[in-house]
C-alpha cells in the first residue's frame, strides 16, 4: 500500500508544482492537496493518515492536534534561528541580506521554533517578490520535499543566535517610509512588495494613490509600471 503525503498550500505556483511532484512520486506515494482551512481538520487528516504533511505556504493556524500526531513540516525563507517571524523576504531585503536559506522545519507551538530538517541556499538579489516566491517554490518541491521523503531526514534542534522579524504593515509600503533613497534602495523596495495579495509600494498625491510594480534597473535608471487610483 502506498504511503500518503499531504501538501497544504494556497499559492498558485505551489499548486502547479504539487501536480508535477504528484506525477514524479505517483508510483511510490499517494499525494493529497489541501487548499483551504476547512480541509485541514483532524478528522480529514486521520482518514488520509499521511506520513508527512508539508506546508509550503499556509495562511491559517495549523491545529495542534494535527502537528502533534502527524509529521508536519513548513518552510521559512531565512537561515533559522535568524529571522524568526513575519515578512521574511521583505525584512531580509530591507536588511540588505540577499543570500539566505530556505529552511524546512517541524511545525511547533511557537512560531518558527521547530527542529530543522534541512536548509538550502537561496538568492534573493534580483526579481520581483512573485518571481522570488516562484523560485522558492521550485526549490521546495524539486529538492527539499523529495530529499525529506526519500532520505527520511531526522530534524535537529535549532542552534545559533535568535533574531526576530516583525510582520510588516500595509502602511510600511508607502515609499515615504524609505529612509535612504537611492536607485538601488528604491528598486529593492518596489520589487520586494510586488506579488499577488501583497500591499504594493505606493505614493500618495492628494486623494490619489500611485502603486508601483514590475520594476527593473536599466542603464542606471528604474523602469516599471504604475497604477493610479483614488485613495479610499
Amino acid at each position: 500500500m502506498k504511503k500518503a503525503i499531504v501538501i497544504a498550500t494556497v499559492k498558485e505556483w505551489n499548486i502547479n508544482n504539487y501536480f508535477e511532484l504528484k506525477k514524479e512520486l505517483e508510483n511510490e506515494y499517494s499525494l493529497y492537496l489541501l487548499t483551504n482551512k476547512d480541509e485541514l481538520s483532524f478528522e480529514n487528516i486521520e482518514k488520509i493518515n499521511p506520513k508527512y504533511i508539508f506546508f509550503p505556504h499556509w495562511s491559517w493556524i495549523i491545529p495542534q492536534k494535527i502537528y502533534e500526531n502527524y509529521e508536519s513540516i513548513l518552510f521559512h525563507m531565512t537561515d533559522l534561528p535568524y529571522g524568526r517571524g513575519g515578512s521574511p523576504l521583505q525584512n531580509l531585503i530591507t536588511n540588505k541580506i540577499y543570500n539566505t536559506k530556505i529552511t524546512a522545519i517541524k511545525v511547533s507551538k511557537e512560531l518558527d521554533e521547530g527542529d530543522i530538517y534541512l536548509k538550502e541556499d537561496f538568492d534573493i538579489s534580483k526579481g520581483s517578490a512573485k518571481e522570488i516566491y516562484e523560485n522558492a517554490s521550485n526549490l521546495i518541491f524539486k529538492k527539499l520535499i523529495p530529499n525529506i521523503i526519500k532520505k527520511n531526514i531526522v530534524p535537529k534542534k535549532q542552534e545559533g543566535d535568535i533574531v526576530l522579524f516583525k510582520r510588516r504593515t500595509p502602511e510600511q509600503s508607502n515609499i515615504k517610509t524609505l529612509n535612504d533613497i537611492s536607485i538601488n534602495n528604491l528598486y529593492d523596495f518596489i520589487r520586494m512588495l510586488d506579488a499577488p495579495s501583497y500591499p504594493k509600494a505606493y505614493l500618495e498625491l492628494d486623494n490619489l494613490k500611485i502603486e508601483l510594480f514590475e520594476v527593473i534597473i536599466k542603464d542606471g535608471k528604474l523602469e516599471g509600471r504604475f497604477e493610479v487610483s483614488k485613495d479610499e
